[in-house]
């Protein structure tokens, strides 16, 4: 895959210009600009796009048993995880300097800490990944979640002990390595 990274600095504004808007409206990310100028936009459409242009491995699985398992987990470590995540930091120590709210950090911790515990209840059989032996758009999207609060240095897996070796085993990966910062 031949792919030009671009970084876009959101603490500069730089997802707020007029050349980033005309791609974006919303200027969020992530952002895939096509070479013919089409932008798709937001990691799922971005996800299903390249798995439509490489088809396998599949990061959805192999058969619709494991696709309907694997979107039931992405939709819980986007909904129940990375979303309550975001509200939690912007609460606690907002990158964008909002300003800190403990009664709106405490609702958000609770709804992350919910899905923490099925989550790790999930991976108490030992498995390496969210739904078994291979990385799938789940596991990304969690570790994601995870890799927003270690940015603001807020993680603490310590009660989640199988969540917690989830996290290290995914980041130990080489793939892995060459992105996140730990």
């Amino acid at each position: 895959m031949d792919l030009e990274i671009r970084t876009v600095n959101v603490f500069k504004g730089a997802n707020r210009t007029a050349e980033y808007l005309a791609l974006n409206p919303f200027g969020t990310m992530p952002l895939l600009e096509l070479d013919d100028g089409v932008a798709i936009f937001e990691s799922l459409p971005i996800i299903d796009f390249l798995e439509e242009c490489y088809p396998g491995p599949s990061l959805w699985g192999d058969d619709k048993l494991t696709r309907g398992v694997v979107r039931t987990l992405e939709r819980v470590a986007d909904v129940r995880v990375l979303t309550p995540i975001a509200t939690y930091v912007h609460a606690v120590n907002s990158p964008l300097g909002l300003t800190p709210d403990a009664a709106v950090a405490e609702h958000a911790r609770s709804g992350f800490v919910r899905a923490f515990e099925y989550l790790d209840q999930l991976l108490a059989d030992g498995r390496p990944f969210l739904a078994g032996d291979r990385v799938t758009v789940a596991d990304c999207t969690l570790q994601a979640a995870l890799q927003f609060m270690r940015f603001r240095e807020l993680e603490d897996l310590s009660a989640h002990p199988h969540l917690e070796r989830w996290s290290r085993v995914y980041r130990e990966r080489t793939p892995v390595r060459d992105v996140l910062r730990f």
